[in-house]
């Protein structure tokens, strides 16, 4: 009968070791113990892959060393399935990381935002996730008519939070108030879609607003969204933007009230989801008047560059990483 390859192996670095006085060779041990991982070798099969090897290099072993390694081999056995169980959820594991790393590969060439070239504003976005798949999505449009422009949080996380993310993207492209209708009816429409096609255990927090650039009107609705930071540049001061409303999919027959206002030239807009202004420091978190100085030291700069340099500043303060998705854009007209 043809001999085990790995059996074979393990003798001849067995009978090795014990002819020699010296250490064995870590790296020898270390590439076998990594072959008969790989080959599905258990504890407990070691354990008995061991006693195999000593009595072909042992002509007349002790005994009791036989039987005390008998008895290794029957207490190992329970280890054995446990470690068995263990690879085989291990493989689960992997299967399920490579599935949800495609996933979030597809949910990030859906749901991508794209900053469209606007003659009349500057417009920055950047939107981090905390982990592999985001619950933030933010739209901006520009149709040469106007300007419409969209940010919203799922409440939850994972993978239900962006596939119902990606039903709100196909919701919200398929809406025909898009094209002209006011911020109010829009989420008055997709409200009702979200409350016949989400769990009721989710919902949707949404700032929708729309810029006119020939009569300079920013109006808006928000749906439980986090109020987002108007810039006035007559009087050097920032306001929170009016953001009312109940969150998308609590009750079908939810109102929204509209705000509008006029924009003068040096003004700004800034919209945000909850992960900006979560943002922890020493244990508690940064109010709003310290995202603004944030924002204050690095208005000068291109609106690409200002929404990246308030991330990197917000992300030192968290020791370099997110705890939630965070998506930050600015407007500069």
């Amino acid at each position: 009968m043809e001999e085990e390859p790995q059996l074979a192996a393990y003798r001849d670095l067995l009978a090795h070791y014990v002819a020699q006085s010296s250490e064995p060779n870590m790296e020898e041990c270390e590439q076998l113990s990594e072959y008969l991982h790989e080959h599905g070798v258990s504890p407990d099969d070691l354990v008995e892959l061991h006693l195999d090897a000593l009595k072909q290099i042992v002509i007349n072993p002790d005994r009791v060393i036989l039987r005390s390694i008998d008895f290794l081999i029957k207490m190992m056995s329970g280890y054995g399935r446990d470690y068995r169980e263990h690879q085989a959820l291990k493989n689960r594991q992997k299967l399920l990381d490579t599935e949800i790393d495609v996933a979030a590969e597809v949910q990030k060439a859906l749901l991508e935002g794209k900053v469209p070239s606007c003659s009349f504003a500057d417009i920055g976005a950047v939107s981090v996730p905390a982990k592999k798949m985001s619950g933030d999505y933010y739209r901006i449009v520009n149709d040469g008519k106007r300007l419409a422009v969209t940010i919203a949080d799922i409440v939850g996380k994972g993978i239900p939070a962006a596939m119902c993310m990606s039903m709100i993207k196909y919701a919200m492209d398929s809406l025909p108030e898009n094209k002209s209708g006011a911020p109010s009816a829009i989420l008055s429409s997709l409200n009702r879609v979200v409350e016949r096609n989400v769990d009721p255990s989710m919902f949707i927090t949404m700032f929708y607003s729309v810029y006119d650039p020939e009569t300079h009107i920013f109006s808006n609705s928000s749906a439980g969204h986090e109020p987002g930071f108007y810039y006035s540049a007559r009087e050097n001061r920032f306001v929170d933007l009016e953001a009312r409303g109940l969150s998308l999919g609590l009750t079908p027959e939810s109102k929204y009230r509209e705000w509008a206002r006029k924009i003068w030239p040096g003004d700004m807009i800034f919209l945000l989801t909850d992960g900006v202004t979560e943002i922890r420091k020493d244990h508690d978190f940064i109010e709003r008047k310290q995202i603004v100085e944030i924002i204050r030291k690095s208005m000068h700069l291109p609106a690409s560059r200002l929404v990246r340099h308030v991330m990197y500043e917000l992300k030192k303060m968290q020791k370099c990483s997110f705890t939630d998705d965070f998506t930050f854009i600015a407007m500069k007209f």
